[in-house]
């Protein structure tokens, strides 16, 4: 029984579920990013966002950029699981560190035909997207921007033609001169 004597359990306290940008420093060598999102779906955490490069090409650094959600348990787990992975350099929160600059790359193919062609010209420019490519029925446009604004512009298009996208994923960046 509980502390008033009842017979009815505790209420469940419900945590709320947070999303992370993770920045994490690796070797650049085979199976490093399998050993990393093996780590997640072992453990049956989801990846929402998932960018690798190499950004030291003389030490064979690379850099990942994860974006994933969880409570502040789950994330401190999912932290420290990382760091105790052997071609892991440093993991770092750029959500905790403050405001990181965060974008993404999307390239859209839109139907342009009629009066839709000149609104989906329309809306790019209001965007600020560049047309890549341009055919009697179709444009491609690339867009730089946050997750939320690219989103928009992709509902937006999708009431045009939208026909297909693709997107690079975030790229993240703390502020300030300190490095990661």
């Amino acid at each position: 029984m509980n502390a008033m004597n009842t017979h009815y359990p505790d209420p469940v306290r419900v945590e709320p579920v947070n999303r992370h940008t993770l920045a994490v420093i690796v070797d650049n060598e085979p199976g490093v990013l399998a050993r990393i999102s093996g780590m997640f779906s072992g453990r049956g955490y989801n990846i929402e966002s998932l960018t690798v490069s190499e950004t030291e090409e003389a030490r064979h650094i690379s850099r990942i950029t994860i974006v994933t959600t969880g409570t502040n348990a789950v994330i401190d787990q999912i932290k420290a699981q990382l760091d105790r992975l052997v071609p892991v350099h440093r993991v770092v929160d750029l959500t905790l560190q403050g405001d990181a600059l965060e974008r993404e790359i999307c390239l859209v193919k839109v139907r342009g035909e009629g009066e839709h062609r000149s609104e989906a010209l329309r809306l790019a420019a209001a965007f600020g997207a560049k047309t890549l490519d341009a055919t009697l029925n179709s444009f491609v446009f690339e867009l730089t921007g946050s997750t939320e604004e690219i989103d928009r512009f992709v509902r937006l298009m999708s009431v045009i033609g939208l026909v297909e996208i693709c997107r690079t994923g975030i790229a993240a960046i703390s502020r300030g001169a300190e490095p990661l």
